[in-house]
This record gives structure tokens, sequence and C-alpha cells, in this order.
């Protein structure tokens, strides 16, 4: 059955709006639990715009379900996932001004220390994961330097959806979702996890849940957008539906 990873980062994106203690990202954690999340899904970034060094430790502390640590591969962010070792642990190219994560990781430039870093994840007893773009070569790299989980960015596919009227049959659509595809397959053969994410909504989720050997979606700005008006849990348990519908019929 395919499982949802609900990204809390936004719940944390509202707290240090105001710099205060509300709300906590924690208790989102719960929540998105108790809404049928299969695992909860955090991003450290550097500039620590959202989630906090004590976010991730209270959440390693408490969380029930499966802890996925998304970082960049810097020797900052390896030392804090070997040191609380979640059970996955996703490498993610990161910018400064970037609002959100704009591509997949580029492993082909960096394949030597990639490599490393990854070994060094594996050492640690973390699922290694790397979030990379629908391209052939990037599977072909992931598969070098040992990752054990690929994330398709399903970013590009999002924005084509939106821009053709949110019609799935539309060419631009047809042809973002096939490329997606084409990298799964290419994924399990090689061995790897296939998972997806970026940009994915209440209203897109279904072509990508009905995939072939996916194993998990994360998903998080939809779902805490949606939660602002009827409560996180709803939100979760509407996702899971809709990728459960998705998934019977794939």
């Amino acid at each position: 059955m395919i499982k949802l990873g609900v990204n809390i980062d936004h719940v944390a994106t509202l707290r240090q709006a105001r710099r205060t203690w509300e709300p906590d990202p924690v208790w989102a954690a719960v929540e998105a639990h108790l809404g049928g999340a299969d695992g909860i899904t955090v991003h450290l970034r550097e500039d620590r715009r959202h989630i906090q060094d004590a976010d991730v430790e209270r959440l390693r502390e408490s969380t029930q379900i499966k802890l996925n640590l998304e970082m960049a591969a810097t020797e900052e962010m390896l030392g804090i996932a070997c040191r609380l070792r979640p059970e996955m642990a996703m490498l993610v190219p990161e910018g400064r001004q970037e609002i959100t994560t704009e591509g997949g990781l580029d492993i082909i430039g960096r394949e030597g220390w990639l490599k490393e870093v990854v070994a060094r994840l594996n050492e640690a007893g973390i699922l290694s994961s790397v979030f990379i773009d629908p391209e052939p070569a990037q599977v072909a790299a992931a598969a070098r330097i040992g990752a054990r989980v690929c994330e398709i960015h399903t970013g590009p596919y999002a924005h084509a959806f939106h821009a053709k009227g949110r019609d799935e049959n539309a060419e631009a659509v047809v042809a973002e979702l096939e490329k997606i595809r084409v990298a799964s397959e290419l994924v399990q053969q090689a061995g790897m996890g296939f998972n997806a994410g970026h940009a994915l909504t209440y209203y897109n989720v279904q072509p990508v849940a009905r995939l072939p050997g996916l194993r998990e979606l994360h998903i998080g700005h939809s779902i805490v957008s949606r939660a602002v008006f009827t409560g996180l849990r709803e939100a979760v348990r509407e996702m899971k539906r809709l990728m459960r519908e998705a998934f019977g019929s794939s």
C-alpha cells in the first residue's frame, strides 16, 4: 500500500513569522499521525528559516512513525543526521534565495562527495534517499553513489497540471508524467525504492499515485493549507483517501 509522509515545515514557517512558540511542529506531527500519516518529513535548512534544531530533536524523541530528515549534503547536516538517526535522510539541493526547493539534486556534479555522504548515512543505519529530477542520467548516478531510495521531483508535472486547467489529459501534463514514469522504472530496475513529491495537491495527486511501484508520496504545503480550514487530522485523512483510491485503481 502506498504511504504518505507529511511535511510539516510550513507549521514552523507560521511560528517563525512571530518568533514565538506556536504552532508547535511536534503537535502537528501528532495530529498528522492521528490523521493517518505514515511518516513525518522536515527540512532542516542551513539558514534555519522554519524548522529549528530543537524541533528535530523533539521529533526524534516523540514521533512514533517514520521521521524523514531533508537536508543539504553538508558536513554539519551529516553530523546532525548521524547523531539523531532519523529513519530516513533525503539529500536535497538548497539555495538561500529560493522560496522552496526549485529542482532536483545534481548528483553527477558532486558524485564523489555524495557517495561519501551516502556511505556515512548507511553506516549510521539511516535509509539514504536523494531528491532528483526525472532524468535517466541522475537515476544512474544515484545508483552509483549507493542511494537506497530516489524521490522523483514532481514539480514540473504539478505546474503543467495547473497551467493547463487541471486537465490530466493535456499534452504537457501527460509528457511530464511520462518522464516521471520512465524515471521510476529505471529507479526500480536499479534496485532502489521509488518515492515522489513536490507541489502535489488534492487535485493533481492521483495520476502520480497510480504509477506502478510507488512506495511513498511526501506532501506538505497543500495539506497544511487545507488544515487551516479543516484541521490537520482531516486534511491528512482526505489526502490518504485520494491516494488509496488511486492506488486501488492502478
